[in-house]
């Protein structure tokens, strides 16, 4: 079964950074998508940003608007690892951020973990 832990989640002030990482407990290709997800209290599920190796190598990034200019993500395929690097981080960044991975088995997610930023 796959398992993905998360860590660096946090308490930030508002303009602060911070870094999550996710590691897979099984080897990950790098045409396998990996990425992280945001849900704050009372609302859905929503993008943050995803990775993932194109048939010809180069790497495709998604990333979600709340992510755009601020965000980065990047993944360590050796490692098995996605991190998400946060800058200028906002009030309304404040949620449980999480990690996945497709595989071809389907959609593993991690536990999550709290970013909270204060104003």
């Amino acid at each position: 079964q796959v398992q993905l832990v998360e860590s660096g989640g946090g308490f930030v002030p508002s303009g602060g950074s911070l870094r999550l990482s996710c590691t897979a407990s099984v080897a990950i290709s790098r045409i396998n998508p990996m990425g992280w997800y945001r849900q704050a209290p009372g609302k859905q599920r929503e993008l943050v940003a995803e990775l993932v190796a194109r048939i010809n190598g180069s790497p495709s990034t998604l990333l979600g608007n709340s992510a755009k200019g601020r965000f980065t993500i990047s993944r360590d395929d050796d490692r098995n690892t996605v991190e998400l690097h946060m800058d200028n981080l906002k009030p309304e960044d404040t949620a449980v951020y999480y990690c996945y991975v497709k595989l071809p088995s389907g959609q593993y997610w991690g536990q999550g973990t709290q970013v909270t930023v204060s104003s």
